[in-house]
């Protein structure tokens, strides 16, 4: 067997010195050429030599210089990486995502955290600490749903489907305990209030309107190779359909016109993004809206007082 020289003369291994250099820059590091002569055992115009050699081939990779770019800071007196917005998420970015996967409790602790993990490598290392604190105390006390399950395998698998217009087969436990077999022509996934959903059309064709599946009660999901038409997703709109569904409850469209008498008009437009206020008198607004099921009546009924059907 051959055993690799761990002591590589970097002088005359240009190569491993150009991989070595852009590494460091690549982690968010500031170089500097009198260091890295040293470590190198080179003179600093060979580490020039090599710096110029870098943005000679990134400029020929990302061929606008804003997507990235070594800059020389001469407060601290070396070389810096910069790049692009879109490749980098920034602070501000990275912090709002990792708020929204903790708020969201839909992953499991596993998940959970190799999510966030990946999201905390996008910030530049120097910063990395300051995101790590502001989230720290919600991350360690996370509380996942109590499925346990590993979502994002399954996520993907019926991704494809839902792709490839295939029409699939699986086990669904319903909330009852009552345990069925399905055959489904997949449209779409959603999330919402915690969980996500599988949104298809029965495959023996008995409704006309998509039934929701809580996909973390689904077992032995299966591809069938058989396709359905076009027209079964020609039918469905993923955005308009998420406007009308209260608590993913399926069923046929409904037409719902109420008197509303709170306060916060914004929050009943909000909670129903196809409401219309119709007209509005000494506070009481008078507001028509399309709706999935009856998944909408759970929602009217914690509104108490404030709310009279018409």
């Amino acid at each position: 067997m051959k055993v690799l020289n761990l002591s590589l003369d970097y002088n005359g291994n240009k190569g491993f010195r150009l991989l070595s250099i852009y590494e460091r820059l690549n982690k968010g590091e500031l170089v500097k050429k009198g260091k890295l002569a040293e470590f190198f055992g080179v003179t600093q115009k060979t580490i020039q030599r090599d710096i110029d050699d870098i943005r000679a081939y990134l400029a020929e990779t990302h061929f606008f210089e804003t997507e990235v770019k070594i800059k020389y800071d001469k407060v601290r007196n070396g070389y810096y990486l910069v790049r692009f917005e879109r490749e980098w998420l920034t602070n501000e970015e990275v912090m709002a995502l990792c708020k929204i996967l903790l708020e969201s409790r839909a992953f499991c602790r596993e998940e959970l955290d190799r999510l966030i993990s990946k999201l905390l490598i996008q910030v530049v290392p120097n910063d990395r600490k300051k995101v790590e604190y502001m989230i720290n105390n919600e991350q360690h006390y996370y509380v996942p749903l109590r499925h346990g399950k590993h979502l994002l395998p399954i996520l993907w698998e019926i991704s494809q489907l839902v792709t490839n217009n295939e029409i699939a087969q699986f086990t669904y436990t319903r909330q009852d305990g009552v345990v069925k077999e399905r055959e489904v022509k997949p449209v779409a996934i959603m999330f919402s209030e915690y969980y996500f959903y599988l949104i298809a059309y029965m495959g023996d064709g008995s409704k006309d309107f998509p039934t929701i599946f809580r996909i973390d009660r689904i077992t032995n999901l299966r591809g069938t190779k058989q396709h359905f038409n076009i027209p079964y997703k020609d039918k469905f709109n993923d955005g308009e359909f998420r406007k009308r569904v209260q608590f993913m409850y399926s069923g046929e469209l409904r037409k719902i016109t109420f008197e509303f008498r709170g306060t916060s008009i914004e929050a009943v437009l909000d909670r129903l993004p196809t409401a219309e206020i119709v007209e509005e008198h000494n506070g009481v607004y008078t507001i028509k809206a399309e709706v999935y099921g009856n998944g909408i009546d759970m929602w009217l009924r914690s509104q108490g007082d404030l709310i009279t059907l018409k």
